[in-house]
């Protein structure tokens, strides 16, 4: 098993344990973000599909996020489970980001809810909202102009594969005894593994 299959192999074994834990959103992660100045930002994003390509989320890509990733098309990537292990896990991933391809995104878009479809269409995500209503009105708008066939995917709405360059696994203990491992993927594409100190 090469390096970076250990690595995904691994997160796939946390992540499996955290849905088996009944962790309330265990896809739930941390998305970081910059712009090409180097200004960061973060947020809360679920995970949707994760191989050997990389780690994939859905967003509209005219966001803040999704105009940040395309600007500069670096992301780091965090995931917390308080309750796993002696006290927690965290993943930390980081890489570069390419947008999904318009079937991986289409597919995806017709598995969601009916309701969060019709938001996608509603929704100028990041953009200024006067108020609640003119969100409602929209929505409104969305579900009688699809009203008896399938809600299609939004032309600027699809999604981001990080695909990555580095991967921790940080393993909590007390005392902040704790373990850490970090895979790191050389400019030669050789991967590498690593323990560092807590």
């Amino acid at each position: 098993m090469t390096l970076y299959a250990e690595a995904l192999a691994t997160f796939s074994d946390l992540f499996a344990q955290a849905k088996a834990a009944g962790i309330p959103e265990h896809t739930a992660m941390t998305v970081a973000t910059a712009t090409p100045g180097g200004l960061p930002s973060a947020r809360m994003a679920l995970l949707k599909a994760h191989d050997e390509r990389g780690f994939v989320f859905y967003t509209h890509l005219d966001g803040r996020k999704g105009r940040e990733l395309q600007a500069n098309p670096q992301c780091a990537l965090l995931f917390f489970w308080k309750a796993l292990g002696e006290d927690g896990v965290q993943v930390r991933v980081e890489g570069e980001v390419e947008i999904v391809d318009d079937a991986e995104a289409d597919a995806y878009f017709a598995m969601r809810p009916r309701d969060s479809q019709l938001g996608a269409w509603a929704s100028h995500q990041s953009d200024t909202l006067e108020n609640r209503e003119t969100f409602e009105q929209r929505f409104a708008d969305a579900k009688a102009r699809f009203e008896g066939g399938d809600v299609p995917r939004p032309p600027r709405w699809g999604g981001f594969r990080v695909k990555p360059r580095a991967i921790e696994f940080w393993y909590g203990a007390q005392f902040r005894l704790h373990e850490r491992y970090l895979y790191e993927r050389g400019a030669d594409g050789a991967w590498t593994k690593r323990m560092l100190y807590p």
